[in-house]
């Protein structure tokens, strides 16, 4: 079982930075790709950005340009460096780990709130 922990959010004002980590339990090299959601008030879980395990990286269009994700395998850890917030980035961000044997297995963590001012 893979425990993910996301820590970093907090309030910032619109144009400022946050960067988001997400240690797993798990060594991340053995995970097909991890990612970050989040979930806005009112609003469905939506896909931000994802790494790949031959460190591809992909972003919504929403925050390409704006954030960054990376990793570091020694620390198992993943991040998401976020710069130029803005308002509508308010959200609860997700951490996911996928792990592909005979089937998809889908990892989550609990959550971290990140609250942008205008």
């Amino acid at each position: 079982q893979v425990q993910l922990v996301e820590s970093g959010g907090g309030l910032v004002q619109a144009g400022g930075s946050l960067r988001l980590s997400c240690s797993s339990s798990g060594s991340i090299l053995s995970f097909h790709h991890m990612a970050w959601y989040r979930q806005g008030p009112g609003k469905q879980r939506e896909f931000v950005s994802s790494i790949t395990s031959d460190i591809g990286t992909y972003y919504a269009d929403s925050v390409k340009g704006r954030f960054t994700i990376s990793r570091d395998g020694a620390k198992n850890t993943v991040y998401l460096q976020m710069n130029s917030l803005k308002p509508e980035d308010t959200a609860v961000y997700y951490c996911n780990a996928v792990v592909v044997r005979d089937t998809r297995y889908d990892y989550w963590g609990q959550g971290t709130q990140v609250t942008v001012s205008s």
